[in-house]
């Protein structure tokens, strides 16, 4: 069981940490004295049965006896209603919280813990990629060094940065590079299924708990068993399904929706959030308790405007992997120019699909400032423009039709930046731009975007 948070030490101004905890289980008197083991999970199973993490011989040991929780008040044993009972000292207990070093008895057999501390300095990475990763500047190879660390453990991870800046990467990094490798790889967006769905969508229905439901079918928990579940937007997860969420992630058990039997789940979770869930917490819309429980690692990923010095990089690394036949080799100084001036409000993602849209339209073997679209070549000339780097209409033009050429380049890059901010996803991008699905539809057919 560990924790791994970024922190200024003393030493070194600057430099960050990583504080990695485990526990250590060991057998002090029953049928498998000697038994020890260190443990990296945010929740520990103890029991009889060989799907626990800690597994006893002992036959007074339920199959499913007790449970050590990482929660943010300190570590908690909570029994899990065995026939025999935890006991803390004599004391037969249903959840308590541990001290350091205390000891407990399941059954017959007496165990004990050790929290052991390691801080390590955060060393960045030499190389300039991770899996599918890119990039040399420090931010990213910082994030390198965390993932080589994180990625081999069974913690919970929670992935915060703004749209396009690669989290879905990050998560699908981390289970290459995990014990689970090679077990499913599910993805769920928490803000792409209608809110009614949602509960099914994660946690699976039987057969006829509510209209339209005319077989049973698995959520997503079960579906990632033996691997790892991304859940992607979190902060738009219902505060109501909230709870269960909580309930899934320290029991590792699921009961679909109408139906009475739990379901025991082994997954690995990673989730992401474009949004501040500490805010969130304090305006009463997140959980603070779920929060905690997914953030045992938090990694913060940098927008593309902080590391700008990956943009040549980057624009090799997509022009390579563009998934269809070009010639385009690189791109003219000016559009470079331009691309370095831009503060890239969709990151990464608006860079690649920039990128590709602007393939078809080149001449030759350079992306030149035409094949760009409108939006991000105003932001070229100097001497048009203003502060938010909109192009101003020609003086000489009559007022409404010169107002009528500024919200028309408005609406067409605000429309741009959105769906590449919502993967172009329409009914998100509604919801964002606080208009319902047909005005987001009828602006795009009317700019000519197509999703």
């Amino acid at each position: 069981m560990s924790e791994i948070t970024s922190v200024i030490p003393e030493h070194g101004p600057g430099q960050k940490q990583i504080n990695l905890r485990r526990l250590s289980l060991n057998v002090v008197e029953g049928p498998d004295q000697g038994q020890k083991m260190e443990l990296d999970h945010d929740v520990v199973r103890i029991g009889a049965h060989a799907h626990n993490h800690f597994v006893l011989t002992d036959t007074t040991v339920s199959r499913r006896h007790a449970e050590i929780t990482r929660v943010q008040d300190g570590i908690l044993l909570r029994d899990l209603s065995s026939t025999n009972g935890t006991f803390v000292g004599e004391v037969r207990i249903k959840e308590v919280f541990l001290g350091e070093g205390r000891r407990f008895r399941v059954g017959k057999t007496w165990l004990e813990y050790e929290l052991l501390d390691e801080i390590i300095d955060i060393v960045p990475a030499e190389s300039a990629r991770f899996e599918d990763l890119v990039g040399a500047a420090l931010p990213m190879r910082e994030v390198y060094s965390v993932l080589e660390r994180v990625a081999r453990t069974e913690l919970t991870v929670l992935v915060s940065g703004e749209t396009g800046t690669g989290k879905e990467l990050v998560s699908r990094a981390i289970h290459k590079r995990s014990g689970r490798k090679k077990g499913p790889f599910v993805v769920f967006d928490c803000g792409a299924v209608a809110r009614n769905l949602v509960e099914s969508e994660l946690f699976g229905h039987e057969r006829g708990a509510f209209t339209g439901a005319v077989s049973s079918r698995a959520g997503v928990f079960e579906q990632a068993h033996g691997g790892t579940i991304f859940l992607d937007e979190l902060g738009e997860l219902p505060l109501e399904l909230q709870p269960t969420l909580l309930r899934v992630l320290e029991q590792r058990e699921v009961r679909r929706v109408g139906d009475r039997r739990v379901r025991p789940v082994d997954v690995r979770v990673v989730a992401a959030t474009n949004r501040d869930l500490l805010q969130l917490v304090k305006e009463g819309s997140f959980r603070e308790d779920l929060y905690y429980r997914l953030a045992v690692v938090e990694i913060s990923m940098p927008p593309l405007r902080e590391r700008l010095a990956d943009l040549e990089l980057l624009m090799s690394h997509l022009l390579t992997t563009a998934g269809f036949e070009h010639t385009v080799k690189g791109l003219a100084p000016e559009v470079i120019n331009v691309f370095e001036a831009y503060h890239w409000p969709g990151n990464v993602r608006e860079l690649r699909n920039t990128l590709l849209r602007a393939i078809p339209f080149c001449d030759g073997d350079l992306i030149d400032l035409a094949a760009l679209p409108d939006a991000l070549t105003a932001t070229a000339d100097p001497d048009i423009g203003d502060d938010v780097g909109l192009p101003l209409p020609s003086p000489s033009l009559p007022f409404r039709e010169a107002k009528d050429q500024l919200i028309e380049v408005f609406e067409r890059r605000y429309l741009e930046d959105l769906l590449d901010r919502c993967d172009g996803n329409l009914s998100r991008a509604a919801r964002e731009a606080g208009v319902d699905r047909k005005t987001i539809a009828r602006m795009l057919k009317r700019h000519g975007i197509s999703v």
